[in-house]
């Protein structure tokens, strides 16, 4: 018999939320909290998932919340800690430009994500995650290849698609 403990929840405090662009395209909102330990790991990060969802739990930059790591890896703020308002906290709104690229933010009708309106081979932030897919281990599992190889890869142009990844060299 197998039982499952609930997960361990901490209150921390909602610092910042910046959005992610993936490799689609579909920007994320990520929440930038002030570290805190949960179980047994130090969390600093955590998805938001998407602007329904933010909206949904009534999340504001400088609110108490109450995070959790989802199947213990994945973590996650729960809710808000209402009784913890003072005022001072702001209401979060999407961007209204990719913040990779710069280009126009659109959200699609019946779809929960906005989306930057470039393509990959215009967005670096969707560049770079399609490359991560790409490379990942699930993939072509490129041993070496990790994500801040390929950023530096794509920041300093020495690679603009998956397959400048076969015409590298060593100088």
């Amino acid at each position: 018999i197998a039982q499952k403990f609930p997960a361990e929840e901490v209150v921390t405090i909602l610092e910042d939320v910046e959005f992610q662009v993936g490799r689609t395209g579909a920007l994320t909102p990520v929440a930038r909290l002030k570290p805190a330990s949960v179980g047994g790991v130090t969390v600093s990060n955590a998805t938001l998932h998407n602007m329904d969802e933010l909206n949904r739990k009534d999340i504001r930059v400088g609110d108490h919340v109450i995070i959790r790591r989802a199947g213990d890896v994945i973590p996650q703020v729960a809710r808000v800690v209402v009784a913890q308002r003072d005022g001072s906290e702001k209401k979060i709104k999407p961007p209204k430009v990719c913040p990779a690229c710069g280009s126009k933010v659109l959200q699609v009708e019946n779809e929960v994500e906005i989306r930057c309106s470039a393509t990959a081979y215009e967005c670096d932030g969707q560049r770079v995650e399609a490359i991560k897919h790409f490379a990942a281990r699930r993939a072509l599992d490129v041993t070496g290849l990790g994500d801040k190889l390929i950023e530096q890869l794509v920041a300093e142009k020495m690679i603009s698609s998956c397959v400048d990844l076969f015409h590298l060299s060593v100088k």
